[in-house]
């Protein structure tokens, strides 16, 4: 009974790694970070996650699409094996480092005062256009992976080819979302993925040569070694760009752990309590920071596997994490990522990316926000003009802050002394 109890959890945990792996490993794809580091400090921050916890919260952490607009604005072009990438990876690292901390900040201060008195300084009003701006922002990168390709002479050009594939990928990642039933419904990225890889063999465009190079053992290989154990660097332009966006998924964690609570049929917030799982959230991603993979975050994909499957075991969590572990440490798999082409993540990224936003939508439109309201329409057209617009403020020669960051900060302010009135939400209609 005992074994096959075990047999049961693995097939389960198979089935969270399925519908956490096609968005987790996109990020360092898109991101130029190491996906064979990401995959492992996934497993290792869920687990880590689990023991403060206490091994009660159904939750699988993969990687943050929020940070990723902090990460490319430090990283830019450069990718492994470029001269300039360890010292911007070292930079991302200490970005990333500061923004789990500041995850860590605001656990203990839920602890001491309460989350309702803290969740006053992030209301819906500033979170959901900020959110908004973060899909966005990214947009333009989506768009230059999905219709261009690199030339011989390393020129992006404009690629019918390229724009047939994304067209291709997106029709399926659709398809698949909208039509298709059960956990298949779960995985539209990684269908996506698979096929948008298949088409692109026959075009030409898929080099298997970091398959060939790279060791069936990743820990093994110097690039990575070089990787995790370089030390990081606190550089304020940085730090700047990157720690600021933790103010505001720390409300989608909120927002996660609400929903997972609900699946499960119990409260999270209270036990072990949001300031546990917040500090969980927030150690992972600076453990995730130091060893230079992606930012940490909860992942609605794997709270529906618990709605489909009816299964709220958290050791099955814990069994996704090691297997998620395991794919890290496996080399060869993470050269196959690599190897994916350009036009398969950017029609990805079209859809990950606008999603983003979608969900700052989302979140205005629960919250009944009233745009008819001035205090709400200067506040969001602000946040939308500095957020889009701004692409860095020069403080100093060597720092500058991002507009996402001075968006951040400008509607923090303006939420805080702009007066709220009667008419700030909508009323619910007569029936």
């Amino acid at each position: 009974m005992g074994e096959k109890s075990l047999h049961r959890k693995i097939i389960l945990g198979l089935q969270h790694v399925l519908a956490m792996f096609g968005a987790t490993v996109l990020v360092p794809a898109l991101t130029g970070l190491d996906t064979s580091i990401t995959l492992f400090c996934a497993g290792t921050g869920t687990l880590l996650f689990h023991l403060i916890t206490k091994k009660k919260v159904p939750v699988f952490l993969g990687s943050s699409f929020a940070f990723m607009v902090g990460i490319i604005a430090v990283i830019g072009d450069s990718r492994i094996g470029d001269t300039d990438f360890l010292p911007k990876l070292a930079a991302v690292k200490g970005g990333l480092i500061v923004a789990g901390l500041i995850y860590v900040i605001f656990a203990i201060l839920i602890k001491l005062v309460g989350y309702e008195k803290v969740n006053k300084l992030l209301p819906p009003i500033v979170t959901g256009p900020i959110i908004i701006v973060i899909g966005l922002r990214l947009s333009s990168v989506a768009i230059n992976n999905a219709f261009y390709l690199t030339n011989e002479n390393g020129e992006s050009v404009f690629s019918l080819k390229a724009v047939l594939i994304t067209v291709i990928v997106l029709a399926t990642c659709v398809c698949i979302s909208v039509f298709a039933k059960g956990i298949y419904n779960l995985m539209p990225i990684l269908f996506a993925i698979v096929i948008g890889y298949l088409v692109c063999i026959p075009f030409g465009l898929v080099d298997m040569t970091p398959v060939k190079n790279a060791e069936f053992f990743s820990f093994m290989e110097s690039n990575i070694k070089s990787q995790i154990l370089l030390l990081p660097t606190f550089e304020l332009d940085a730090i700047l760009a990157i720690a600021p966006i933790a103010l505001v998924t720390l409300i989608e964690h909120v927002g996660d752990i609400t929903t997972n609570s609900a699946v499960c049929g119990k409260n999270f917030m209270e036990d072990p309590g949001v300031h546990r799982t917040l500090m969980g959230d927030g150690l992972a991603t600076a453990w995730a920071g130091l060893l230079g993979g992606p930012a940490n975050t909860t992942y609605s994909e794997n709270t529906g596997v618990l709605a489909v499957t009816k299964n709220y075991d958290p050791a099955v969590i814990r069994i996704a994490a090691i297997i998620a572990m395991l794919l890290g440490i496996i080399g060869k798999f993470g050269g196959l990522v690599t190897s994916i082409p350009t036009p398969v993540t950017g029609g990805i990224s079209i859809v990950l990316y606008g999603m983003i936003s979608s969900v700052g939508v989302r979140i205005l439109i629960n919250s009944r926000l009233n745009f008819g309201n001035s205090r709400n329409l200067m506040i969001a057209a602000i946040i939308f003009v500095l957020g889009i617009g701004c692409d860095s403020i020069p403080i100093t020669e060597t720092v500058s802050v991002s507009g996402l960051a001075l968006a951040a900060i400008a509607g923090i302010i303006l939420a805080f002394m702009l007066p709220v009135g009667k008419d700030n939400v909508l009323e619910n209609e007569e029936s």
